[in-house]
């Protein structure tokens, strides 16, 4: 899962960054609404968490141009004010969950599982490839009947890997999508990652390498 974190507060927003790369969630950040426009055009983001009082262009803005124009990116609106009509105004503007300041970090977290198992993809609760499982709420892997114990990173590979359905994916696009727009491009955590995960899977190897191209899962032998 990738989000976009629009908030013009620095400190709280690299909070919630921080947070929501302990649970393996690429986040980015940005202050305005004009900006949050711009990066919206440019990278692709399963949900957005959105403070709805922002300079340049506000969150209401945003939030009726990403129901308009990106109806499968969530929003989460975020805002001090709790009053039910100011909840009902978001909602109304397309918000799909609404939290009041101050929240609690684990909070934002089941609410982002949540809105993606409901994603507008209609992406299957639990993902499957070969005999292989993957659930994205409990984050829990099986192989067959063995339960697969991965790292945070591991798991936000691998769950870009099966969603691909078998589809290649690309060191950059792994970078985009299980990272975020500070990764740098000359890295090699992409290869360590899989690595890494290709032991923890076991054999027979699951992770194809597609030279020059990326990586795919791989169908296990017949037979």
């Amino acid at each position: 899962m990738r989000v976009l974190i629009v908030e013009d507060e620095p400190v709280m927003a690299e909070a919630v960054r921080d947070g929501l790369r302990l649970e393996a969630i690429a986040a980015d950040i940005i202050h305005d609404g004009e900006a949050a426009l711009e990066a919206l055009t440019i990278n692709d983001y399963d949900a957005i968490v959105l403070d709805r009082d922002i300079p340049r262009v506000t969150g209401d803005d945003v939030a009726r141009w990403v129901t308009q124009h990106q109806p499968a990116t969530r929003i989460i609106m975020v805002t001090a004010a709790d009053r039910l009509d100011d909840k009902a105004t978001g909602f109304e503007l397309g918000a799909d969950d609404y939290l009041t300041k101050p929240f609690a970090m684990r909070e934002l977290i089941l609410r982002l599982r949540a809105i993606a198992r409901r994603s507008a993809t209609a992406a299957p609760p639990v993902l499957e490839w070969e005999r292989l499982r993957l659930d994205p709420f409990r984050r829990e892997v099986y192989r067959g009947d063995r339960y697969v114990a991965l790292t945070r990173k591991q798991f936000a590979v691998l769950e870009v890997l099966v969603t691909a359905a078998g589809g290649v994916v690309s060191a950059e696009e792994l970078l985009e999508r299980a990272w975020d727009e500070n990764a740098d491009p000359f890295t090699n955590a992409v290869r360590i990652t899989i690595s890494a995960l290709r032991k923890r899977l076991g054999e027979p190897d699951l992770i194809e390498t597609v030279a020059g191209v990326g990586y795919r899962m791989a169908a296990e032998p017949r037979g």
